[in-house]
């Protein structure tokens, strides 16, 4: 199984900090954001990783990760789709785990890759209940049908229930 950190995006929101940097390298705590994403990942056993970034930061990320990573450039802001394109030689034929390098988990995420690692076929994401539908606004919602997600609406105008995909997102090769 193989690790997919993404970390574009301009940042904007935290201007003038990411004027000098990108936020991903941004520190949270004891160490940078997306330091966050790639423990989760290893502690979860996912030990082969990419980080897909900007052009203006690889360099950024490298000097920080070293060769513990592989890197992948996006040009410009294409989205996650394309960012996961630029992963698909690194995954190959292999299960793959992406992550958002802003986003930080309370807990482990092994249990999640377990059970993806179990189940046949499919994808798999985890789910988080939002007490206060306004926030769902900026967030993916899933559409549930039997049980199962048949849809996840962006940032959805009107929010259906009160649960928003949290990522990390597992699919198949």
């Amino acid at each position: 199984m193989k690790g997919v950190i993404l970390a574009g995006g301009t940042g904007s929101r935290l201007h003038p900090l990411t004027r000098v940097t990108n936020k991903h390298l941004l520190p949270v705590d004891e160490k940078p954001m997306v330091q966050w994403a790639a423990d989760t990942l290893r502690d979860a056993g996912i030990r082969d990783l990419i980080l897909v970034t900007g052009s203006d930061h690889v360099a950024d990320f490298r000097g920080y990760f070293g060769d513990d990573v592989q890197y992948a450039q996006q040009e410009r802001a294409g989205g996650i789709a394309e960012a996961l394109g630029l992963a698909r030689e690194f995954v190959g034929d292999d299960r793959l785990v992406v992550m958002l390098a802003d986003n930080i988990y309370g807990g482990s995420i092994t249990d999640t890759i377990a059970n993806f690692e179990r189940q046949e076929r499919g994808a798999r994401v985890l789910l988080a209940h939002v007490r206060e539908t306004e926030h769902l606004r900026h967030l993916g919602v899933p559409r549930i049908e039997n049980g199962r997600i048949v849809e996840i609406v962006e940032k959805p105008v009107e929010p259906t229930g009160h649960l928003a995909v949290t990522g990390p997102y597992c699919y198949q090769p």
